[in-house]
C-alpha cells in the first residue's frame, strides 16, 4: 500500500507542534517564550506560534552559526514611508529606533545598502491589487528579510473643508492644482497608477512647483490654499481638520531585517502594538484596520 501523504503543517503551531519541530521539550519552548527569544502571539490565554516566523528564526540561528548573514550591525533606524501611527507607535513603545522617513522606493533602497533595520512601504503592485511584495523581491532579491504587515490605511485626496470643488474622482484633479509627492514616496507611484486607469497623467494635472516630502506637506499645501488637493491619508486630512475623498484601501507593511525581527525594538513594537492604548490611537487618528497587524505576508526563502 502506498504510504499516506503527510498533513501540510498548520499556519499556526502549538506549543507541542514547534517543540516536535525544533527538537526540544516543552518546557524548553516554555523558556524561550519567558525571555522573548522566540516568536509567539496569544490567543484567549493559549500560545501560538507563527510557522513561517518560527522557520525564520531556526534559520536566523543558523546563519549567524554559519557566518552567511553579515555581523557588522544594522543603525537603528526605521526608513521609508511616513505613517502616523507608526511614528507615534515607535515612541509610545520606546524602540529607541530613530526614524528617516524619505519614501517607499528610498526606504528600500537603505534597507537594501544596509542603512536601516526596517523600513515601511504601501507600494501597489502592477497588474493587480497587491501591495509591497513584488517591491521587495525585486529590490532584496535573495535578502533575509520578512514583511509585516502594519495596518490598512484609507488613502485618497485631501481636499479644502468641505471640499468646495466637488472632487469626487481622480480624473476631477485634470486642470486643478494639486500638490504631488516626491518620486520615491509610495503617493507617488499610487497616484501614477490611479492617474492611469483614469487615462489621464500627471501632464493633466497642474501640479505645484515643489512637491511634499511629507503627507503633512500636502495637507498644509492645502490648508493654505496653495494647492485644490493632493494624495493623501485619511488620518492625515483628520489631523488637519480638512477634507477627504477615500479612494482606495491601500496596505501598509513594513520590511524588517530578518535577524532584527527578533531583537528588542521590533519585538518592543509589536508587543505595544497589542495594547488597548495602541487601539484607541489608531481609532482615534481614523482610517486605519489594524485588524491584520503582524501578519506575515513575505518572508524571504
Amino acid at each position: 500500500m502506498p504510504e499516506p501523504i503527510p498533513e501540510p503543517m498548520p499556519e499556526y503551531l502549538t506549543t507541542r507542534e514547534v517543540a516536535d519541530l525544533i527538537r526540544l521539550k516543552e518546557r524548553k519552548v516554555y523558556d524561550l517564550v519567558s525571555t522573548g527569544a522566540i516568536p509567539c502571539v496569544r490567543v484567549t490565554g493559549k500560545l501560538l506560534f507563527p510557522r513561517s516566523l518560527v522557520e525564520a528564526w531556526l534559520a536566523r540561528h543558523a546563519e549567524y552559526a554559519g557566518g552567511t548573514e553579515t555581523l557588522q550591525p544594522r543603525p537603528n533606524i526605521c526608513a521609508g514611508s511616513h505613517d502616523p501611527l507608526l511614528d507615534w507607535a515607535l515612541r509610545e513603545a520606546r524602540t529607541d529606533l530613530a526614524v528617516s522617513f524619505g519614501g517607499s522606493l528610498a526606504g528600500l533602497e537603505r534597507l537594501a545598502k544596509g542603512q536601516a533595520q526596517m523600513a515601511g512601504m504601501h507600494l501597489p503592485e502592477e497588474g493587480g491589487s497587491g501591495w509591497n511584495v513584488e517591491h521587495v523581491k525585486r529590490a532584496l532579491p535573495g535578502q533575509p528579510v520578512v514583511l509585516i504587515e502594519w495596518a490598512r490605511r484609507q488613502q485618497g485626496l485631501i481636499v479644502a473643508p468641505g471640499n468646495p470643488l466637488k472632487l469626487e474622482r481622480v480624473a476631477d484633479l485634470a486642470g486643478r492644482r494639486v500638490i504631488a509627492r516626491q518620486r520615491e514616496a509610495g503617493a507617488f507611484v499610487l497616484l501614477g497608477k490611479l492617474l492611469g486607469a483614469a487615462g489621464l497623467g500627471l501632464g493633466d494635472l497642474e501640479l505645484t512647483d515643489a512637491p511634499a516630502l511629507t503627507e503633512a506637506d500636502v495637507g498644509g499645501a492645502v490648508s493654505e490654499g496653495r494647492a485644490d488637493a493632493g494624495l493623501g491619508i485619511a488620518a492625515v486630512a483628520h489631523q488637519a481638520r480638512l477634507g477627504f475623498v477615500p479612494l482606495i484601501e491601500e496596505r501598509y507593511d513594513i520590511a524588517v531585517w530578518r535577524s532584527a525581527y527578533f531583537e528588542e525594538p521590533m519585538q518592543k513594537l509589536l508587543a505595544f502594538a497589542r495594547t488597548a492604548r495602541f487601539a484607541e490611537r489608531a481609532k482615534t487618528l481614523a482610517g486605519y484596520d489594524v485588524s491584520g497587524l503582524g501578519a506575515v505576508r513575505y518572508n524571504a526563502p
